[in-house]
């Protein structure tokens, strides 16, 4: 566009210069061509338009903007027609407390009331992308500039919102989930109006006021010594049962021998252990006296 411009500039210079008789008449011809050049340029330059991939075009023609919208690839289009060009793949918006996380490198966490009239912290990052025909109402109605006009306040409003219908530890525990699920429905028909598609919300951080904090750390430590007591009563239960268990066994045992041996049995037992030792190439048996022990001496020592 600007050098159709430039051209029908030169052109009317080439003009002029002809049409006034002087030194620099002679050059009015090649200075109406040099215009006239610069004008089909310009025309040809305008007329061809790519639009990259992950991209649609928008047209305006004066101000107005057109319906159609312009795919990714090479376009012939009317060298007075404006393209803007929006991105159609998905974005992320962060909204953090950390220094230089989020999108605005201050502090950018939404803080919130909740039922119980506590201050919670929220770190947020909202995933989208913009509807491909949409995208003409959404350059008409709101601008390029959707993410600051629709994104951001729209998102922290309805934050704040829904916040007031959860208590600060159920927030932080129990119903996380299904406060992001509300949030994420609130937002997605608003997004869906505006030209926007809602592809997930996640809720990256909730951060309790101290005092709340120190109470639930307080009542897990609580609950972790009670389940550790719990598990040492058990093994101490087990082990004493395993003891009976095995005191039993051994009382049984002992019954059982105590009822099955005889004197017989004990002096043949005593009679196989004498010729096992007999046999033994490490010692050598004297039986000596007359009583029922023997006495056995090792002679190679």
């Amino acid at each position: 566009m600007a050098l159709i411009v430039v051209g029908m500039i030169v052109l009317i210079i080439g003009i002029v210069i002809a049409r006034n008789p002087g030194p620099a008449q002679r050059f009015a011809g090649s200075v109406k061509i040099a215009g006239v050049l610069i004008m089909i340029a310009g025309v040809l330059i305008s007329a061809v338009v790519q639009i990259d991939a992950g991209q649609v075009g928008v047209k305006k023609l004066f101000g107005k903007v057109q319906n159609d919208v312009l795919q990714s690839g090479l376009h012939m289009i009317n060298p007075l027609v404006d393209v803007t060009r929006l991105d159609i793949k998905t974005q992320n918006y962060t909204m953090s407390g950390v220094h230089d996380e989020g999108v605005k490198a201050a502090d950018d966490a939404i803080r919130v009331l909740t039922s119980d009239g506590l201050e919670v912290t929220i770190d947020l990052t909202v995933l989208f992308r913009l509807t491909e025909a949409d995208a003409p109402r959404l350059v008409k109605e709101t601008g390029v500039n959707y993410v600051d006009k629709i994104v951001r306040p729209l998102t922290r409003t309805k934050i704040r919102d829904n916040s007031v219908y959860y208590d600060a530890i159920s927030l932080y525990s129990t119903r996380r989930d299904e406060f992001q699920n509300r949030i994420f429905k609130s937002i997605e028909e608003d997004f869906k109006k505006r030209g926007l598609f809602l592809e997930q919300l996640l809720v990256r951080n909730i951060t309790l006021p101290q005092s709340v904090k120190a109470t639930i750390e307080g009542k897990i430590n609580a609950e972790q010594e009670a389940q550790k007591m719990q598990f040492i009563l058990q093994k101490e239960k087990q082990e004493a049962e395993r003891k009976r268990v095995e005191a039993q066994g051994i009382a049984d045992y002992q019954r059982i021998i105590n009822q099955g041996l005889t004197d017989q049995q004990l002096q043949y037992e005593q009679i196989k252990a004498l010729k096992e030792i007999a046999t033994s190439q490490n010692a050598k048996i004297i039986v000596m006296g007359k009583g029922n022990t023997p006495v056995i001496l090792d002679t190679k020592n």
